[in-house]
């Protein structure tokens, strides 16, 4: 008689020490089929090896992962994605939920807890860290978008050019790897700047720090 079929998990994140750690962690009970480093490598490894499930950092290189999670999303791919994270803040919880994750655990949890969330996931629950649990639902109490505000006025396309910019990258650069012009970067980030009531670039990368779009 053969072994039940394992579930397949797709690891996203860009530190090396945390994915070899998770890797031994889920290996006696999940099969791994891929691992990626940044948001933009998730979304297309995602459509291409079709996991079961997804273990996903936020804070990732190009594209964070939950505005990976939104592409997914908007592309029709209802794979359940877990956020295992250093962030504590519920609001970034309730932005992972609001985008449709099916857990949410702090990388100081204990394993056991990333074990939990992703069988709920696979059985079309979800998992909220008992650490934010009760933020988080008073915050939805609240209604809708009162978690994450100042990130949400923004444009999911923005929050993308908004990370780049924060990385680093030239008006130009970032075109080239959006498919758009380079006035239409500058476009977004102007735009950005009155939504937010920022007024210079460093302003701008501070936000995106502040709100878990790149490490500092």
């Amino acid at each position: 008689m053969s072994a039940p079929r394992r579930p397949r998990v797709l690891l996203a994140d860009d530190h090396l020490l945390v994915a070899e750690a998770l890797k031994s962690l889920l290996a006696p009970d999940f099969e791994l089929v891929g691992v990626v480093e940044d948001g933009r490598a998730l979304v297309e490894a995602a459509g291409r090896l079709r996991p079961d499930v997804i273990v996903a950092d936020v804070t990732m290189p190009q594209l964070n992962g939950i505005d990976a999670l939104v592409q997914l999303r908007q592309g029709g791919d209802r794979v359940p994605v877990v956020f295992l994270t250093m962030h504590r803040d519920a609001s970034f919880a309730r932005r992972a939920l609001d985008a449709g994750a099916s857990g949410f655990v702090l990388k100081h949890s204990a394993p056991a807890e990333l074990i939990s969330a992703l069988r709920a996931a696979l059985e079309g629950k979800t998992y909220l860290t008992p650490q934010l649990a009760t933020e988080v639902l008073e915050s939805m109490k609240q209604g809708p978008g009162q978690a994450g505000d100042a990130l949400a006025s923004i444009t999911p396309r923005q929050r993308e050019v908004l990370q780049l910019l924060a990385e680093g990258h030239a008006a130009k650069e970032i075109a080239a790897r959006l498919s758009i012009s380079a006035r239409t970067v500058e476009f977004h980030k102007y735009q950005m700047m009155e939504t937010l009531g920022l007024h210079s670039n460093s302003e701008l990368i501070h936000f995106a720090i502040k709100h878990g779009l790149v490490e500092l």
